[in-house]
């Protein structure tokens, strides 16, 4: 029998690069974790739109 692990959303935002894909867990708040899968355009695009984000709440 298998031992029974509590899933928590304890950890880091970590990607992680497989074969064709970049794969992006992200923690949740009421535990366990959001897996994306991104291409590498993709993985671009998020990485525009954040930036953008980030510039307008410098201003």
């Amino acid at each position: 029998m298998a031992a029974m692990k509590p899933r928590t959303g304890d950890g880091p935002m970590e990607v992680t690069k497989e074969a064709r894909s970049l794969v992006m867990r992200i923690p949740l708040e009421g535990g366990g974790r959001l897996v994306v899968e991104l291409s590498q355009e993709e993985a671009r695009n998020l990485a525009d739109v954040l930036n953008a984000s980030i510039s307008l709440l410098k201003k």
